[in-house]
Order: structure tokens, then sequence, then C-alpha cells
């Protein structure tokens, strides 16, 4: 004997649309990768400060605002003291963070602060190590945008220059597109030279009269991290209090914007936005 339905429930029926399924309304996720060093990844403001926005976390805030735009899953897989030898001299790690992931739609790449100073020959090692990161990354993740990304003022105005150059020359060989992050970090330095990087200091290093003002989560083993300018009144004149140059939370709000801002335009023009 067959089910029988009542006259309602049929007439209900009948006026439903045919795919209902949330699931099948959903647009496609993006995913992007970030690789690079210890300005990629920002160790510090993950230890101190671990529910705060981090790189892949302003990223992913600032395009979910856009309501035009699908999901966007950013991960970052930048690691402290990085270089590009190192990765591709690592092969579980590589193929943990990229060759057995899922398709990426792009592939941020942000090296040279560690290889400059490490590296005997520069010039030709760097760019070298990049052409070879390079295919690898187009064999194993053919589908992905692949961008090099300027790195950010942080050792001094020649070396850095001389990063990026390098990085320039890489792009044009291999036709790749440039995200310059060193222009807008400089431009927004301009208004405080220190205000985009952390206060990093022994705890002996700091007179014993200013110690109860350190908030104790800026306290990791012996070393006092300080995010902005809340000690500088009495810690300004202390040598090296301004030393470090790794980006605090501000200064990632300026990467994750120039990053978020370049997605968006990319996304859109290869039709991946909703209508």
């Amino acid at each position: 004997m067959g089910i029988r339905f009542s006259p309602c429930l049929l007439l209900l029926l009948a006026t439903l649309p045919v795919n209902v399924r949330a699931e099948d309304k959903k647009p496609a996720k993006v995913r992007v990768l970030l690789l690079g060093d210890s300005s990629v990844i920002g160790t510090f403001g993950r230890d101190i400060y671990p529910k705060a926005d981090h790189l892949e976390d302003v990223v992913r805030k600032l395009l979910a605002a856009e309501a035009d735009l699908p999901p966007v899953e950013v991960l970052n897989r930048g690691v402290n003291g990085d270089m590009v030898s190192l990765l591709l001299a690592r092969p579980r790690r590589y193929e943990s963070d990229v060759a057995k992931q899922a398709p990426f739609d792009f592939i941020f790449v942000r090296y040279g602060l560690n290889d400059v100073r490490h590296l005997k020959d520069f010039k030709t090692e760097f760019p070298a190590h990049y052409k070879q990161l390079i295919g690898r990354l187009r064999a194993d993740q053919p589908k992905a945008e692949i961008v090099l990304e300027t790195v950010i003022p942080y050792l001094d105005a020649e070396r850095d220059q001389m990063i990026n150059l390098q990085v320039r020359a890489v792009a044009e060989a291999e036709k790749l597109p440039v995200l310059d992050q060193y222009t807008p970090y400089a431009a927004e330095l301009e208004k405080g030279p220190n205000m985009l990087s952390w206060r990093r200091l022994p705890l002996q290093a700091i007179p014993k009269k200013y110690h109860a003002l350190i908030p104790p989560e800026a306290i990791k083993g012996e070393v006092v991290y300080v995010a902005d300018n809340l000690l500088d009144a009495h810690l300004a004149t202390v040598p090296d209090w301004f030393k470090d140059r790794h980006p605090n939370l501000a200064g990632y709000q300026v990467i994750g914007k120039q990053l978020a801002g370049y997605l968006a335009l990319r996304i859109r023009a290869k039709g991946k936005a909703g209508n």
C-alpha cells in the first residue's frame, strides 16, 4: 500500500523551490595561504594576546565585511627565523603546510629578512632559492595565484631595499604579481616611528624601580614584551627599548589591510564574488 499525503501537504510541497538546501546556495570558500618568517606569523602577539586579531583574522574579517565576497579561509604558516632555503630543506613541513593541503586559491610569499643576513651570496642564492620554491608551489598547488610580497621596513633602508629589489626581479622573471607591503607600512610609520613595533628587552635590562609597572602578562620567562607606548614615558631612554622591529598588533592591521585589499580586487576579477 502506497504512502498517502494530505491535500494540504501536497499543496505546500508544490510551492517550495526545487533546491532549498542552504549549502547549495553558499558560494565556494576562497582559500588563502600565507608563507614567510616571524614578520608573517607574529608569535609575540599570539603569546601575549592569544584572543586578539592576528594577521589571518584581520584579513578574514575585512573580507567578510564585503557583502559580495564569498567566505575566505586564511592559513598563516609563517615560521620564526624562516628562509626560503630552510622551507625547501624541510620536506615534512613543506608537505604538511603546502603540498598536502587542499587546493589554495592564493598563496602569498614574504621572505628575505633572514635570508639577507645569513646567506653568503644573497644576490645569487636568494633569487635561485625563490625560483625553486615558486616552481614547487606551481607544481603542488597549480590552482593557486602566487603573489610575492615586499618586506616591511625592518632592518635598515639599504638592506630592506636590497631584498625588495630581488623580490621584484624574481617576480618579473617568473611573471608573478607583487604586493607592496613596504610603502604603506613606511607611510604609516611617518605618524610615529615606533607605533607598529614591539618593545622587547630582558627584564634585567630594565631598571628595577619600573618593574612594578610592567603588566604580569608582558613578562615571559626573563623577557619583557610590550606591544605599544604603555611604558615609553619611563623606558624610552633605556638602551635598545625601541630596537625590536617585529610588528605589533597595530602593525598587522596595516599588513592585513593590504592583503585584504588585494584579495578583494582579485576575487572580484576572477568572478568569485556573489551576485
